[in-house]
């Protein structure tokens, strides 16, 4: 049967429109996101804030999390160096940076879920980009992060350790980190607006991937099966960060499985927040 001028007519103004309204439901996350960025003074300031209201009256302030992780690091370190026969000064390095670029990962995990429905009277009351929220996040996590890192300077000046120039490529890696940790952070949040038991079923998968993860434990003790290892992705994005800071260049592996998740974690994320942007406010 042909189609009639009218029929073709209809078909092809019902192309345009949807194309239409595809092109500028990615136009305006695009805008969200530049938007956003050009705000850093304000979601600087309230990533701060969040660190201070969440220790406020406290003596040490986030130091305290430094110091349960410091004592973290050292317990561990003793015990699963004795149990896997590995020298001390060898173990505690590597358990150190993988716990400080874990707890970051693993933050990112965790917290992403109240990402939108925590800034729910932000939202319902200023127009703001909604990236500024996931900037937010990051900052607040990131310093944070810097807390902690004075652990592994301590660890560096107790065991007389330096790992040289090789130090400054864990510098890029952290910045994909940071960069994977927002994507998922953005996803994360959105689903959790709509669905409520999302964060519970995150924070259930955060532990079971700690401890499939080669934190506590190297690679080489699977033996024959390092496989488990590389198909771990959370492996390669800990092992950017942490072999610099142990003096050793990461893989190459090791970059080309974190440049081929954050391609994936981008045009996923980049999708789904150009499709449901728009529905946000009325899920939180």
């Amino acid at each position: 049967m042909t189609m009639t001028l009218n029929e073709a007519r209809d078909t092809s103004l019902r192309y345009l429109v949807t194309r239409g309204g595809a092109g500028f439901a990615l136009a305006a996350a695009f805008s969200d996101l530049k938007s956003g960025l050009a705000l850093w003074p304000l979601w600087v300031r309230l990533g701060w804030n969040d660190i201070l209201q969440r220790y406020r009256r406290s003596m040490l302030g986030p130091f305290w999390l430094t110091a349960s992780m410091a004592i973290m690091v050292i317990s561990l370190g003793i015990l699963y160096a004795d149990l896997f026969n590995t020298p001390i000064h060898d173990f505690l390095p590597y358990l150190c940076v993988g716990l400080l670029v874990w707890n970051l990962i693993s933050s990112f995990l965790s917290e992403g879920g109240t990402l939108f429905t925590g800034a729910e009277s932000y939202i319902k009351q200023i127009r703001l980009p909604y990236s500024v929220y996931v900037f937010r996040s990051s900052w607040s996590k990131l310093v944070i992060f810097a807390h902690n890192f004075v652990i592994y300077f301590g660890i560096l000046f107790y065991f007389d350790i330096w790992p040289g120039a090789v130090a400054l490529l864990a510098i890029p890696g952290l910045l994909l980190v940071l960069l994977n940790g927002g994507l998922i952070t953005l996803l994360i949040g959105m689903v959790s607006a709509r669905f409520r038991d999302v964060p519970q079923l995150i924070n259930s998968m955060v532990q079971i991937v700690f401890f499939v993860t080669p934190i506590m434990w190297k690679p080489e003790l699977l033996r024959n099966r390092t496989y488990i290892a590389d198909l771990n992705p959370f492996y390669h994005l800990l092992e950017i960060v942490r072999a610099p800071l142990l003096g050793n260049p990461p893989l190459a592996k090791s970059y080309i499985a974190v440049l081929l998740i954050t391609l994936v974690n981008a045009v996923i994320v980049g999708a789904f927040f150009a499709r449901f942007r728009s529905r946000i406010s009325y899920w939180v």
